[in-house]
């Protein structure tokens, strides 16, 4: 990817404004995907990361200093995207790549991964160069959409190019791998439904866990529910977690359900 190809976008323009609220919207399904990344044992994203308008006021005239840059290694906690800026700013002076940042869910500009397609191949003697591989197929990526909306079809060629993945229509933009061959995907992830056996067996095995907490009070249903897994919510609920529990910030699992609009929870946390 070009270094500019991260970094500027028109934030008074009302369409790039959508794309912002969009990516907002549905950053849940990029945390659940990065959430089932982080459980495999072979990675599957060929890239993931988060948009952030960063900036700072010019000391000479007082105007601000603005960039849109990435972060990525992303956490979640159902309130702050988490992770490390991936870009060297080219006009802010006191960040630079490598910094920590916690920004407020609705702040993020973007956001976007991608997973190479799974390719069929038709006998076992047929060989594939890596010219005929086809190219990562890329979800979310709101504010590129839109800005490759603006450009010629040589253009968007081009841009495609410099990152090497494959957007697919600028007017169609898909938040789910395999969502259109899969619309359930929509609802819940395969691997939640998948590992629903390792599950039960891990949680046989390991009652304590149903009550643990990290730094922040969140317990593994809250984190569960946060990435919007029925399958693993259903399971915890059954062996005895208790829904009722609240983080430090006095939250529990419904309220990150209602939060981040999960509706496939919501009944089932509310009964």
């Amino acid at each position: 990817m070009e270094e500019n190809s991260f970094i500027y976008s028109d934030g008074a323009d009302p369409k790039m404004i959508e794309a912002y609220k969009k990516a907002q919207e549905t950053f849940k399904y990029f945390w659940r995907e990065q959430s089932w990344e982080y459980r495999r044992i072979i990675p599957a994203l060929n890239l993931s990361c988060v948009k952030v308008s960063f900036s700072e006021k010019d000391p000479e005239t007082g105007k601000d200093i603005v960039e849109h840059m990435w972060i990525n290694d992303i956490d979640f906690d159902g309130d702050y995207v988490k992770g490390y800026l991936i870009n060297e700013p080219n006009n802010l002076t006191t960040i630079k790549a490598g910094d920590y940042f916690e920004i407020p869910l609705n702040e993020i500009s973007d956001w976007l991964f991608a997973i190479t397609p799974t390719v069929k191949k038709k006998g076992l003697s047929k060989l594939f160069s890596s010219s005929e591989e086809p190219l990562p197929k890329a979800y979310g990526g709101f504010t590129i959409q839109k800005m490759r909306s603006d450009m010629s079809a040589t253009e968007r060629k081009e841009h495609d190019n410099a990152w090497q993945l494959d957007f697919g229509d600028c007017n169609d933009i898909e938040v789910v791998h395999e969502q259109k061959e899969k619309p359930e995907n929509l609802i819940e992830h395969p691997m939640s439904k998948n590992m629903k056996e390792k599950f039960v067996e891990f949680l046989q095995n390991y009652p304590d866990e149903l009550t643990n907490a990290d730094e922040n009070g969140l317990t593994l249903l809250h984190k569960e529910t946060i990435a919007g897994n029925l399958t693993s919510v259903e399971i915890i609920l059954s062996s005895g977690g208790d829904k009722n529990v609240k983080t430090d910030k006095g939250k529990t699992a419904l309220d990150f359900a209602k939060q981040l609009n999960w509706e496939h929870l919501i009944p089932v946390l509310e009964n």
